[in-house]
């Protein structure tokens, strides 16, 4: 018969056991420590070269330093309020009528509050309208302004439309402001020949100071995308698509120390477009008239001194497609902006 082994159970002593859970933690915890060791001073070093790139280029001397100067400082701080809105008119012939309508999104006002380093621009922005309830309509703004080229980028979608609708024999329609759904993007980039000379950024993101006035002749492009949907009776879309090349000038004229006035023109005649229009199941295509033409017109006055900035700035955009004995519409987008800066 065999005899069952009785198997005593072996204590660890409490300080034994302790220091081996310490072990065993310290051995988890010293890669992790070391891993996030190494991740911090890689992205440092990362922050430093990038720093370093932009100090390089926030310095480089590539202009007439009589007509443009840098900042002294490199971060400032700046406050915006922006109000912008949007019109669309039609005019054409519909069984034999002629007819015209225009419709207008209601007006939007932003107020923001950033800080900018070395001429970039970081910003917080909201809509009082928006956050009470009142504005359901949905706008982004990227703006690029560098001394040789630059961009506006502006996509709206928006709902809140009014607007009339009006024919020769007589019918007059008030369009309820919930029937009209729009989506517009518009994109417009410059040029600048004289940019040694010349500075687009100091007249709209102030990362230059115009010292002396100066013009350039402007290389231009455009484009803008449109979806409208017409909830009607038979429902009405347009999907319209343009790209615009053109010319224009601008002007940087500084009267006194301290002012700068600027005033510059940008028309593009499109070069390709596809546009058409659905009316409940018939679809149509809508034909090239020429000229069919996108233009951004913009103009800003900054007033400067010690350490300080003020101004208002303004940038228009217009865009004429079609042909008004068949169908021509006719958009309008504008944007006013007035701004604050200390520079730190």
């Amino acid at each position: 018969m065999a005899m069952a082994r009785i198997v005593r159970p072996v204590f660890i002593p409490q300080r034994l056991l302790s220091l081996l859970m310490c072990k065993r933690l310290f051995a988890v915890l010293l890669p992790a420590l070391l891993w996030g060791t190494a991740q911090s001073l890689s992205a440092q070093s990362l922050l430093k070269r990038l720093d370093s790139v932009l100090t390089r280029n926030y310095h480089k001397v590539n202009y007439d330093t009589a007509y443009i100067a840098r900042p002294q400082s490199k971060w400032a701080v700046v406050a915006r309020v922006n109000i912008s809105g949007m019109a669309v008119e039609s005019k054409g012939i519909d069984n034999g009528q002629y007819f015209k309508s225009r419709i207008d999104a209601k007006s939007k006002a932003t107020v923001s509050l950033g800080v900018s380093y070395q001429g970039i621009l970081l910003s917080l922005s909201f809509n009082p309208a928006q956050l009470a309830g009142k504005y359901h309509d949905y706008e982004l703004n990227m703006n690029c302004y560098r001394r040789n080229f630059g961009f506006d980028i502006i996509y709206h979608d928006a709902k809140n439309f009014k607007g009339r609708y009006d024919e020769d024999g007589g019918v007059h329609i008030d369009l309820p402001d919930d029937k009209l759904k729009v989506k517009t993007l518009n994109l417009n980039a410059y040029y600048a020949f004289n940019n040694r000379r010349f500075s687009y950024p100091a007249a709209f993101s102030q990362s230059y100071i115009q010292r002396r006035s100066a013009g350039s002749f402007l290389l231009a492009a455009s484009a803008m995308s449109q979806r409208a949907t017409l909830d009607w009776k038979p429902e009405q879309k347009l999907n319209t698509f343009n790209i615009g090349l053109g010319a224009g000038y601008g002007y940087n004229y500084v009267p006194h120390e301290g002012w700068l006035l600027h005033l510059s023109l940008l028309p593009t005649f499109i070069v390709y477009s596809n546009s058409s229009i659905t009316i409940g199941a018939d679809h149509f295509k809508q034909h090239y008239h020429f000229p069919e033409f996108i233009a951004t017109g913009r103009a800003s006055v900054v007033r400067l001194w010690r350490n300080k900035y003020v101004g208002l700035s303004m940038v228009y955009n217009f865009t004429n497609i079609g042909d008004k004995d068949e169908l021509a519409v006719y958009n309008a987008k504008w944007r006013l902006r007035g701004f604050f800066g200390l520079r730190i």
